[in-house]
């Protein structure tokens, strides 16, 4: 596993914040085996969105790819959260690898750049959990998301458990 995580954190001036309460009928995260699957993150700071808006229209691409990387930082977040429960004595280190990473972009019809704001998430991922990191990945434009966010990214991880 990855013994960096923490300090690669600590690099990326990043303190995980506590994980965000459900916002409707569902969980923050399910395992399946040593799959654990994460629901969607939103950028969200001490309970209040801070990206709101639509893509090609309130918003540039370089505040969506901030947006995507808040949104990765609450992802690690439910990780490290899930982790605590399912292999406290590892911690974020029952990491293996970050399978698949699902990027919604509230967008204008005509806007096409969702790759490079789901890269926000991305590049957070692979900075933080470094080969562990890269992941296959889908991003995609829609009409509107909760609270009105402008990104929402969810996770699909290996662990160690």
């Amino acid at each position: 596993m990855n013994a960096n995580i923490e300090q690669n954190l600590k690099k990326e001036n990043i303190l995980l914040p506590e994980v965000a309460a459900p916002v409707a009928n569902y969980v923050g995260w399910t395992l399946c085996g040593k799959t654990l699957y994460v629901s969607g993150q939103l950028p969200t700071e001490k309970g209040a969105v801070v990206y709101k808006g639509r893509l090609g229209e309130s918003l540039s691409v370089e505040e969506g790819c901030a947006a995507a990387r808040l949104c990765a930082v609450n992802l690690l977040a439910q990780l490290k959260n899930a982790c605590s429960v399912l292999a406290p004595e590892k911690g974020l280190n029952a990491v293996v690898k970050v399978l698949k990473l699902e990027g919604l972009v509230s967008a204008t019809p005509d806007f096409t750049d969702h790759p490079k704001v789901i890269n926000g998430a991305s590049d957070l991922m692979v900075s933080v959990l470094e080969e562990a990191g890269k992941h296959s990945r889908v991003a995609y434009g829609v009409a509107s998301l909760p609270l009105g966010a402008a990104v929402e990214v969810a996770g699909i991880f290996e662990l160690d458990v």
